[in-house]
């Protein structure tokens, strides 16, 4: 294990997803004198990398990816995605959040549409891409149904689905995968993993799950409790696929020292 950030193979293959924090801090309330939620903090994610960011609860992980996706302003410092200040969303940057947030009153193909539209997309072409988009995500034949009618997984899938079928530079995903059962889980992380290697996005993934960190990412940032800073930075080297029960000794070893990190005991 290292400490420095090791760029994907998959970023010398695509120009476009740079994401850069510099001094990033962000204060709820009075600019100067309300909550800080999160501590002056810098990262530089490279193109088609994977990113976990984890830390305790509440300690600023989804304010931070907030800010990325240009949802949450910054106290001071800057976000920028391939040089481009974010200050509001932006349709480069995709985002997955734990709880699918699916429109109820749309079918699934009907989900996946709807993003295509605010893209100015064909009528035509919509119905393919949606498609070819739930195919891709292994829910051909399910598009006519609505997300009451599927389990957590399945729409968590076609959430996948509407935002990679948007081809987004950058992916941020917000404990995606938080509220499934843990076989689904490892079904999903497969998955991920498979569309990533085609879509090659940059990704940057809040997960409060070590082990989950440690299964799918290149990089892993630690964060402090809040106000949220970065405690330590990991490059994983492992090759994937990697499976929890079969870690080395230095994913073994460094999924200790990350535990010792979140949860540190007192004399």
């Amino acid at each position: 294990m290292t400490i420095e950030t090791l760029p994907s193979t998959a970023s010398k293959a695509r120009s476009a997803g740079l994401v850069e924090l510099y001094e990033a801090e962000i204060r709820f309330g009075d600019p100067s004198e309300g909550v800080l939620a999160l501590d002056r903090t810098s990262l530089k994610l490279q193109p088609g990398s994977f990113t976990a960011l984890i830390g305790p609860s509440g300690c600023g992980k989804s304010t931070l990816m907030n800010a990325v996706a240009g949802f949450v302003p910054l106290s001071h410092g800057f976000v920028r995605i391939d040089g481009e200040p974010m200050t509001k969303p932006h349709p480069g940057v995709g985002v997955i959040f734990q709880q699918y947030a699916l429109f109820p009153w749309f079918t699934a193909r009907g989900n996946i549409e709807f993003a295509l539209a605010n893209q100015g997309v064909s009528r035509s072409e919509r119905t393919e891409r949606a498609l070819a988009a739930l195919e891709e995500v292994g829910l051909a034949g399910q598009g006519e149904k609505y997300p009451g009618q599927l389990s957590g997984g399945m729409k968590q899938r076609v959430a996948i689905a509407r935002t990679l079928v948007c081809e987004p530079s950058v992916l941020l995903m917000d404990e995606p995968f938080g509220a499934l059962d843990a076989q689904t889980r490892l079904s999903m992380h497969a998955l991920l993993l498979r569309l990533l290697a085609r879509h090659r996005a940059t990704v940057l993934f809040v997960t409060h799950d070590v082990d989950e960190a440690l299964l799918l990412a290149d990089t892993v940032h630690v964060m402090s409790r809040a106000p949220g800073r970065i405690l330590a930075t990991y490059a994983i080297d492992t090759p994937r696929p990697r499976s929890v029960a079969r870690f080395d000794a230095a994913l073994s070893d460094l999924r200790a020292t990350i535990v010792d990190l979140l949860h540190p005991t007192t004399a």
